[in-house]
């Protein structure tokens, strides 16, 4: 095993020491703060979904607790999948194109990009909190003709962009690695 190099953990400070570029050294520390950021708001959606359904009997309510679960996995693992990549290539001492720890960067760049385009798509038109109705903000400004295509798409196309970004991902790296 390399030194410095201690599993999955040790693979941020290793791969942030051993990274090729800048921008991915950036990525090393943006992406796991935002994979740690999505995880706390999945674990705290999982915490106020127990909480909301703790008298129901189990059943569905089980099986829609561990979804959440399930999505939080498939927003987070992602992210950090780029860093993981790059700490195996560096630990390993494969060959690799010249600026794949770059390209994997933008994809997971562009894959957090993804998770906030599906965010925008499933955002529903009202909700209520505390008895209150909460309106979705109107699109305006610069982005105003972008974020109104994305509100007229059904909720269930939120899943598109993320799943597109993540086989992009793929697609990089196996392309980059051989």
């Amino acid at each position: 095993m390399a030194d410095g190099y201690r599993g999955v953990f040790g693979a941020f400070p290793y791969a942030f020491r051993e990274g090729d570029s800048l921008l991915f050294k950036l990525y090393v520390v943006f992406g796991t703060l935002a994979a740690a950021f999505v995880g706390i708001l999945f674990t705290f959606s999982l915490i106020v979904w127990i909480a909301e359904t703790a008298g129901s009997p189990g059943g569905s309510l089980t099986l829609s607790r561990t979804f959440i679960v399930v999505v939080g996995l498939f927003a987070a693992g992602p992210l950090i999948a780029p860093v993981l990549l790059v700490a195996r290539k560096h630990r390993k001492g494969l060959g690799y194109h010249p600026r794949y720890d770059t390209i994997i960067a933008l994809t997971g760049v562009a894959f957090l990009v993804s998770l906030y385009v599906a965010a925008i798509i499933s955002m529903p038109e009202s909700f209520e909190l505390d008895g209150e109705t909460i309106e979705r903000p109107p699109a305006s400004g610069i982005s105003g003709p972008l974020v109104s295509v994305l509100y007229a798409l059904p909720q269930p196309a939120a899943i598109a962009p993320p799943a597109i970004m993540l086989a992009g991902m793929g697609l990089a790296h196996y392309l980059l690695s051989r």
